[in-house]
């Protein structure tokens, strides 16, 4: 019996952290950006670089620092970028790599 709830309490978890994860968050000021690393040397011709990402900690939007990274094959990269709608604010979307249709 306790292991049968156990396996429900963990299911509900990550469950519940999952979609809290996917949520939007919308603050009324957008955070500035400022970036003081330069750009580390690209390790080889077939890297892109992956811009700076804002990720939600601790109450507030954070930027993490971008890097080089290799393509993924049959996807196509999408720099993350605010979105504002009224009545809510700013919400960061951020990047991803989306397939690509052939």
């Amino acid at each position: 019996m306790k292991k049968i709830m156990l396996s429900v309490f963990l299911l509900s978890f990550i469950t519940f952290h999952s979609s809290v994860s996917q949520a939007q968050i919308y603050v009324n000021v957008r955070p500035t950006v400022v970036v003081n690393d330069p750009r580390p040397i690209c390790p080889s011709p077939r890297h892109i670089w992956i811009e700076p990402d804002y990720v939600w900690r601790n109450g507030k939007y954070v930027l993490v620092n971008g890097y080089w990274a290799e393509p993924r094959v049959g996807y196509r990269y999408i720099p993350g970028q605010w979105k504002y709608k009224k009545r809510r604010g700013h919400c960061w979307v951020p990047a991803r790599w989306v397939r690509v249709r052939r």
